[in-house]
């Protein structure tokens, strides 16, 4: 894997992990987990976000571990799997679950557009309304941060035209 990993240099994102749905919160366990991740590989600087598939992560401590280590929280906007953007890194990672085969772009075009604004939000450093979170929100840092949305599970055969009409939606808005 670390081969691979310095073979993409610069155009490596954030390495998932993924917890499986039966993997419930252990506060030693996860703050050790965390704590194993490696942070450089060379000159190359990584990052990690953890997607957490039980409800039992929903909680102040699980988010302050995630802060501390600051690894990203996976947002899942998924009825089946715990749903929290509680801010712990310096990018956010969102999958998007929510594709439906009816619509050809996956998602409604408000939907899209609700998207391209919480994106623009997160990325000028700020909290987007309607988010579910864990704490309440701190004040927006204003700092900029990488966004990383994927459409995913749902519909599947539309994530390709639910990412071309969110990136039509962005560069519709140009810069603020």
């Amino acid at each position: 894997m670390a081969f691979l990993i310095a073979e993409l240099g610069n155009k490596l994102g954030p390495i998932v992990w993924q917890l499986a749905p039966t993997k419930t919160f252990d506060a030693n366990d996860i703050d050790a987990f965390l704590g194993l991740l490696p942070r450089r590989l060379g000159a190359l600087a990584l990052r990690h976000a953890l997607e957490v598939r039980h409800a039992s992560f929903h909680t102040a401590d699980y988010v302050e571990i995630a802060r501390r280590h600051r690894v990203a929280t996976v947002f899942a906007d998924s009825d089946e799997y715990p749903s929290f953007a509680d801010e712990s890194a310096d990018f956010v990672y969102g999958r998007l679950m929510r594709s439906e085969s009816a619509c050809p772009t996956g998602y409604a075009p408000e939907a899209i557009a609700t998207w391209a604004e919480r994106a623009r939000t997160w990325s000028e450093g700020g909290v987007p309304q309607g988010i579910p979170r864990v704490l309440q929100a701190p004040a927006p840092s204003k700092e900029a941060r990488d966004v990383f949305l994927f459409f995913i599970s749902g519909a599947k055969e539309r994530a390709p035209a639910a990412a071309v009409a969110l990136r039509g939606a962005l560069d519709q808005a140009g810069p603020r």
